[in-house]
C-alpha cells in the first residue's frame, strides 16, 4: 500500500515548509520525519478482502528552534485535516478521511538545545486486496 508515500508526496508539495518530511526516524540534526504508530485496527472487512481500516501515523520534527517546529506542525495539523482527497498511485487504497488524535506537543528537550515535538493521526483508509 502506498498510502504513506503519497502522503509524504503531498506535504512535501506545501509552499515554504522549511524542511523537506521523509519517511522514517529522526536523525541527529534537524529533521521533519513521518511514520507509522501500532494500534491500528481492521474498522470492516468485506467478503472480496476488500478492508476499512483505521491507521495510526506520527509526525516529528527535530530542531533547535522551537518556534519554528511549532510552526511547521501546526501548519500541518491544518492541512492534514483538510485534505479532501489523497489518490493512490498503485491503486493500493482509497482514502476517506484524517483525524489529528493529538495536537502538535514537545516530546523532548535535550541539554544540547533540541527540541523534538510529536503529531498524532489517524487515517481512515478502504484497502484493497491486490490491485484494483
Amino acid at each position: 500500500m502506498d498510502f504513506l508515500d503519497c502522503l509524504n508526496e503531498k506535504i512535501n508539495q506545501i509552499p515554504n515548509l522549511p524542511l523537506n518530511i521523509r519517511k522514517g526516524y529522526l536523525s541527529a540534526l534537524e529533521s521533519l520525519v513521518i511514520y507509522p504508530l501500532p494500534g491500528g485496527r481492521v474498522e470492516t472487512e468485506y467478503y472480496d478482502g476488500i478492508k476499512d481500516e483505521l491507521l495510526n501515523y506520527e509526525i516529528a520534527m527535530k530542531s533547535k528552534d522551537g518556534g519554528k517546529i511549532e510552526h511547521t506542525l501546526w501548519l500541518l495539523s491544518d492541512i492534514l485535516e483538510n485534505i479532501e482527497e489523497l489518490p493512490s498511485k498503485d491503486s493500493s487504497f482509497e482514502y476517506n478521511n484524517l483525524t489529528i488524535t493529538n495536537r502538535p506537543f514537545i516530546n523532548e528537550a535535550d541539554e544540547q538545545g533540541w527540541f523534538v515535538f510529536l503529531l498524532d493521526f489517524q487515517a481512515k483508509l478502504t484497502t484493497f486486496k491486490g490491485e484494483k
